[in-house]
């Protein structure tokens, strides 16, 4: 087992396709799937289930998940470490990210901040919002990013944008059942969500508890754990999901998904910082980019 088949199994795994996560790494799909082959074939496993156009994780590959993704980030902390031991560049900053932000907003603001700040190294990692909230607390990472509710007294917590959620199901298929009032019957639709903890499955948490539900009464048919493979599931046709907007205004706007008007609050992006942890220079200059030039300490 290399790091090179770890990288390999948690992009498939955080994007539930092969070519995107060869794409992502920049190697060749053939290269790709040829590292998840490696794996399953060295220790007798099934690592991945097709699930529509994508793969998903079996229930060996999502307790593999974690613990590939705990190496991944003990290696780059180390190569970090090493570095600074060297005296080379100007410091490192290791961030942790909610995949709804890691995909569709950081990445150019990260590059921006490189542009300007080349002698930085940065390290990013995607979890859901309660891994991340999880990581800035234990001093895995110093910058966290997320979308859902923290409540750990220990950090320092600033909006830096917003996101807007939207009910989604696709194009081909029915309109979700309603009640007599004309709402939506939320315990008639079948469900797709993310796994427990990430921030866009707190938004059909909150929608169901305004109907004085939880999730024990829905239909939740399916649980993934990447925004990109539940977007696949729907489209397929299993169902419908509250997600974010970024992750299928393309799949709306090219008739694959259909948005169902439905009332939801918007929800804030937010960064997280470790309120008794010494600061780099580095780690403010990044804090100061993110957050448009404000610092709340």
């Amino acid at each position: 087992m290399t790091l090179d088949q770890l990288r390999v199994f948690v992009a498939v795994a955080e994007r539930g396709h092969v070519t995107r996560a060869a794409r992502d790494l920049g190697i060749s799909q053939s290269a790709a799937s040829a590292a998840i082959l490696a794996l399953e074939s060295r220790y007798r496993t099934k690592l991945f289930d097709r699930v529509g156009r994508g793969i998903q994780p079996t229930e060996t590959g999502r307790l593999f998940l974690r613990e590939a993704r705990a190496v991944l980030d003990r290696a780059g902390m180390a190569r970090s470490v090493l570095q600074d031991l060297a005296g080379h560049g100007t410091g490192s900053v290791a961030i942790a990210a909610s995949q709804t932000i890691a995909t569709y907003w950081l990445p150019r603001r990260l590059a921006a901040f490189h542009a300007a700040n080349p002698g930085v190294r940065l390290n990013a990692v995607i979890r859901n919002t309660r891994e991340v909230e999880s990581a800035v607390v234990e001093g895995e990472v110093n910058i966290g990013l997320v979308e859902g509710p923290t409540q750990h007294p220990a950090l320092i917590r600033q909006q830096i944008d917003q996101d807007s959620l939207v009910l989604v199901i696709a194009s081909d298929r029915p309109p979700p059942p309603v009640d007599t009032a004309g709402r939506l019957d939320l315990r008639a639709i079948t469900w797709v969500i993310r796994e427990a903890g990430s921030g866009t499955r707190r938004g059909l948490e909150d929608l169901a508890f305004r109907e004085g539900l939880t999730l024990d009464d829905l239909n939740v048919f399916l649980e993934l754990p990447s925004n990109e493979a539940v977007r696949e599931a729907i489209e397929a046709g299993a169902g419908a999901t509250i997600i974010s907007r970024h992750v299928v205004a393309s799949a709306i706007a090219a008739g694959k998904l259909t948005e169902i008007p439905v009332a939801l609050p918007q929800r804030e992006y937010a960064l997280l910082r470790h309120r008794d942890r010494h600061a780099t220079p580095g780690q403010k200059a990044l804090v100061t980019y993110l957050t448009g030039g404000t610092d709340p300490t």
